[in-house]
């Protein structure tokens, strides 16, 4: 597409977020929902629609090339993220349930279950590429090193036997005695087939030859049913046709110009830089000094009208309250005067203390309480993004949306709106240091005509008011501060502990969509989550978090998700050598962030009671210290530990879901799961998928295997050698069955455990409370049980 398809598509984008801005930001705040289906329906539909903006903005910031333009795109994409991570985290509130169900909602928009896939920003990985190439080529050399270092073992002789090294000597001559004597028997073959040839009759001949018409026929007659089927087939739109399986010539020309134009957009990029930097120094060297005069003549201004209309000067404002730029503000001096006046007033008052106030606090208390009482209901939750996304589309609206850019065909960045936006970066430096020298001034002149005054100590006083608020906090201690980044990660290296990542992409994670789950759950049956929902999940708590640091600022906080589905360390022995290792770890994964620390049978940390086997290595130690270190990790810090395991019910649940804020249940492939699973990893392996194929079959008669159980039974099945084969001899369901009869199935009792066991979480109990209704009636029966008692006494 062109440049101003993509503009419009950004305008089209703007027209729904601006509706979708209109319906969150009333002017009248909405009331309360008393209803919960209803008002869970009310998030959904704005989930689904920010999601519709999310995939379009996204597609939009990859293609375009005005620099400026992407600046506010970002903004706008970043806020839009956030917002859905909002709704989702209300959603989850609202339903107690990480898995969400909308095939009404996607009815209703007329939408399909793919467009509800979260897409991963492609910004992620190209804007940090070089970082990224750095870093793996760090570990690459230090994974090398440690290679190198590690003694490798001396090749020794082996020590044979008399009658070991006969066997060998046996074996090798009766495989040569073999070869020979089948090479015999293939030469006798021959001969006797020349000598017994004969001249035969017409009547054989006849025969023959009708034989081999009858087989001709057959052959040629098959052939062409089969075209016909086919054609029939592709007619009816049952099969794809294919020339449309291979990439057509207008989508590679398509996908060229995609990555021609993210090429022009790094090379658009570097220019605007150079030109910000250009544009920059011009107006500093230029017209900063003319800014710096006028600026003074206006303080200076402005002293003196406070001088006559007060009749003293005034106090100079502070950097915090904006230093002179309060004095620019439209306003008269006497009006700045009281506003000043007024802050000391506020700042100086204590808070009131005496017994009449806290009366009349409670009673303001109580008064709100029976306003809530009377507005029962669910509200939205407010939002960290909502005023970012108005502001956004706002500036959109004012500026971008009616500029005319017919002569910027090329889509280059603008001068002058550098100049506009620097002038004002260069105004707030220099408007610093004339606030400086000003403060200085007027000391200097209410010493020479103000002596009376005392403003000097007014100003003393404010300073140790101000030196006396906010306690220092304690700062975590850095026991590696002597030690370099590398150092750290080879330590981490040798032990284990760090490790080269496979490149995969959560596309790979195979999983077709939940087509049953509402229908089930309004039969009071609470459905297994699909592949696809783990994947969405997946994307909302861990990728898009930690691929964006303000989404990861404002958007609700996760530090640490376990996955739980059907299936140490020991370098650092004691207490400070356990401390130690966890300072590395989280110090690593702070200066590399994002990151990701991954736990593996994280259950063990947590037994309830730990096996003989394992009581040597002690697997508990980390129990206490790994919840306080994950309490250091805070908002700005792209940090997310994800714990793994299989057996969950073997650990203490509350320790378990103490640690880890999210729970993923990991279930079973379903049967559309499945059927994507075999056709998908088959081609991958190099099979291919004919009508004699029968994947139906397969994926029927393969439920309790896992996606792992898949890749082992098609690699095993599908060698080179069979690939070679394929020509003549397709691929057939029955030669998976034999290889996946030997591995043992994830039965629907283990299953069923798993399910009982998530039971038991805080949003499980909370999901059974819901869906049993026992929620409302515990609160009026706790009201009454109090009264009763309160009767009693």
């Amino acid at each position: 597409m062109s440049q101003r398809k993509y503009n419009q598509l950004w305008a089209d984008v703007h027209l729904e977020l601006s509706r979708l801005l209109k319906e969150e930001l009333p002017a009248e705040p909405p009331r309360p929902e008393k209803d919960r289906v209803v008002f869970f329906q009310r998030l959904a539909m704005l989930y689904v629609r920010y999601i519709q903006i999310f995939r379009q903005l996204e597609k939009v910031y990859d293609q375009v090339v005005h620099p400026q333009k992407r600046q506010l795109i970002r903004v706008i994409l970043n806020g839009v993220i956030g917002r859905v991570l909002e709704l989702k985290n209300e959603m989850v509130e609202k339903e107690f349930s990480e898995y969400h169900y909308m095939d009404d909602v996607l009815h209703d928009l007329k939408l399909k279950p793919a467009d509800l896939e979260i897409p991963i920003p492609r910004y992620f990985i190209s804007e940090r590429s070089k970082e990224l190439q750095q870093r793996k080529m760090m570990l690459t050399d230090i994974l090398k090193m440690v290679e190198d270092t590690e003694s490798p073992e001396p090749l020794k002789a082996k020590d044979m036997s008399q009658e070991e090294a006969l066997k060998i000597i046996q074996v090798a001559e009766r495989a040569r005695q073999g070869r020979l004597r089948a090479k015999l028997n293939e030469e006798s073959r021959k001969m006797n087939r020349m000598y017994s040839t004969k001249d035969s009759g017409t009547a054989d001949t006849e025969l023959a030859s009708v034989c081999i018409q009858k087989v001709w026929r057959g052959y040629i007659q098959r052939k062409r049913a089969k075209i016909a089927r086919d054609e029939e087939m592709i007619f009816l739109g049952m099969v794809m046709d294919p020339k449309y399986q291979v990439p057509l010539p207008a989508e590679i020309t398509a996908q060229a110009i995609e990555a021609s134009l993210r090429i022009k957009q790094e090379e658009y990029e570097d220019d605007y830089q150079k030109s910000v930097v250009a544009v920059t120094n011009k107006i500093r060297d230029v017209e900063g000094d003319d800014i710096s005069k006028t600026m003074k003549d206006q303080i200076q201004q402005w002293f003196i009208e406070c001088r006559d209309a007060t009749g003293s000067f005034p106090d100079y404002p502070d950097v915090e309250d904006g230093g002179s730029a309060l004095i620019f503000a439209e306003k008269d001096p006497q009006q700045l005067m009281e506003e000043i006046a007024a802050k000391e007033e506020e700042d100086s008052s204590n808070k009131p203390k005496g017994k009449e106030e806290k009366k009349e606090k409670g009673k303001k208390d109580k008064g709100k309480d029976d306003e809530e009482e009377e507005e029962a209901g669910l509200k939205m939750l407010p939002s960290a993004f909502l005023s970012d996304l108005e502001v956004g589309n706002k500036t959109f609206a004012d500026f971008w949306k009616t500029r005319n850019e017919s002569r910027n065909y090329n889509q280059r960045h603008e001068v002058e709106l550098i100049q506009e936006e620097k002038r004002k970066d260069i105004e707030a430096e220099i408007r610093l240091q004339v606030d400086e020298q000003m403060r200085q001034k007027l000391a200097e002149w209410k010493l020479a005509v103000d002596k009376d005054k005392g403003g000097k100590t007014k100003g003393n006083a404010k300073k140790k008011k101000g030196s006396k608020s906010g306690k220092k906090k304690k700062k975590e201690k850095d026991l590696t501060s002597d030690r370099t980044l590398e150092s750290l990660c080879q330590e981490l290296v040798e032990n284990g502990l760090l490790k080269q990542a496979n490149n995969v992409r959560l596309q790979d994670y195979l999983g077709d969509y939940s087509y049953l789950g509402t229908t089930l759950r309004q039969n009071d049956i609470e459905p297994m989550p699909s592949l696809s929902d783990v994947r969405q999940v997946l994307s909302l708590y861990a990728v898009l978090p930690l691929g964006s640091q303000l989404v990861h600022e404002k958007a609700p906080l996760i530090k640490a998700i376990l996955l739980a589905g059907p299936a140490g360390v020991g370098k650092y022995p004691g207490k400070s050598g356990l401390a130690m290792m966890l300072h590395m770890v989280f110090k690593v994964a702070r200066l590399l962030q994002p990151s990701v620390i991954w736990i593996e049978d994280t259950e063990k940390m947590f037994y309830k009671k730990v096996p003989k086997e394992e009581k040597e290595l002690d697997p508990k130690r980390l129990k206490k210290d790994l919840p306080k270190s994950l309490k250091l990790i805070k908002g700005e810090d792209r940090v997310l530990i994800i714990g793994t395991t299989k057996d969950p019910s073997s650990a203490d649940i509350k320790s378990l879901c103490k640690m880890y804020s999210k729970i993923i249940l990991i279930p079973r492939p379903d049967y559309g799961s499945r059927y994507i699973l075999w056709k998908q990893l088959i081609k991958k392996q190099g099979g291919e998928v004919t009508r004699a194929l029968d994947l139906s079959s397969l994926a029927k008669i393969s439920d309790g295997y896992t996606p792992g159980h898949m890749v082992q039974v098609i690699q095993s099945t599908v060698t080179k050698r069979r690939i070679l084969q394929q020509a003549n001899r397709p691929l057939t369901a029955a030669e998976f069955v034999a290889p996946l009869a030997k591995i043992d199935p994830v039965f629907q009792e283990e299953e069923e455990a798993l399910k009982n066991w998530y039971a038991k979480t805080p949003l499980g109990k909370k999901r059974i409370k819901a869906a049993t209704g026992k929620e409302e009636e515990e609160v009026p029966a706790k009201g009454k049980d109090a009264k009763k008692k309160k009767g009693k006494k």
